[in-house]
């Protein structure tokens, strides 16, 4: 899966739990969650998706490094490798 594949399936994640977000409306060295508005059980549940959607396993102790689109595009893409 190339980054821009893989930056699509983050988003289409995302919208599942904010359905309002538009790709283009995001800055991908931002911090997502103050972006999108997302509390801390919609994170959750985000990166559970991404779990589920993807089969990378994400660790709990890694939840903090995952800031920003491109922060878990670069998180997932190392770990899908």
């Amino acid at each position: 899966m190339d980054r821009e594949q893989l930056m699509g399936a983050v988003i289409k994640t995302l919208q599942t739990i904010a359905p309002e977000v538009s790709a283009a409306d995001l800055a991908p060295g931002e911090p997502l969650r103050a972006q999108v508005d997302l509390d801390s059980m919609d994170w959750l549940n985000f990166l559970i998706g991404l779990h589920s959607a993807l089969k990378v396993d994400i660790p709990e102790s890694d939840y903090g490094r995952l800031r920003t689109l491109d922060e878990l595009a670069d998180y997932l893409a190392a770990r899908m490798a």
